[in-house]
């Protein structure tokens, strides 16, 4: 595993199996955006309160490569990197790993936009917030 901006440790719950025992794949979407909230709410900032003030950081794009599964019971990091593309777009590069053995499980790619009373806008006061994070931690 590389050096990430946000890490966070979490545990497979048996409800979020499928049939076959594993992990199913729309549930690793929910864990990679628990990991965007919870590094939202490290960077000093949460959903709730940006949608109050009629800011809402929402999903354009999301590419996942499932490269290994998760049971029941495993321990894993999620981990996201971000960057800024172009005037609009926020990307966040995240990957899952089983914690054991440091397995890459998930990589994705998720392209964010910031809609402010629903019309886009730049996400310049989001990033800030998010690079002076990144900063703390260097």
């Amino acid at each position: 595993m590389q050096k990430h901006t946000f890490e966070l440790e979490l545990k497979v719950r048996d409800y979020e199996c499928d049939i076959q025992g594993i992990v199913n794949n729309a549930v690793y979407q929910n864990y990679l955006e628990h990991t965007r909230h919870e590094f939202l709410i490290a960077a000093g900032s949460d959903f709730a309160g940006l949608n109050n003030e009629g800011i809402n950081p929402v999903v354009y794009r999301i590419e996942i490569d499932y490269k290994y599964s998760l049971k029941s019971g495993d321990d894993f990091i999620s981990v996201l990197n971000f960057e800024k593309q172009g005037n609009l777009k926020l990307i966040f590069n995240q990957e899952i790993y089983r914690k054991q053995d440091k397995k890459l499980i998930v990589k994705a790619k998720v392209i964010v936009v910031v809609l402010e009373n629903s019309k886009p806008v730049k996400p310049d006061f989001i990033i800030e917030k998010l690079e002076n994070y990144r900063k703390s931690i260097q």
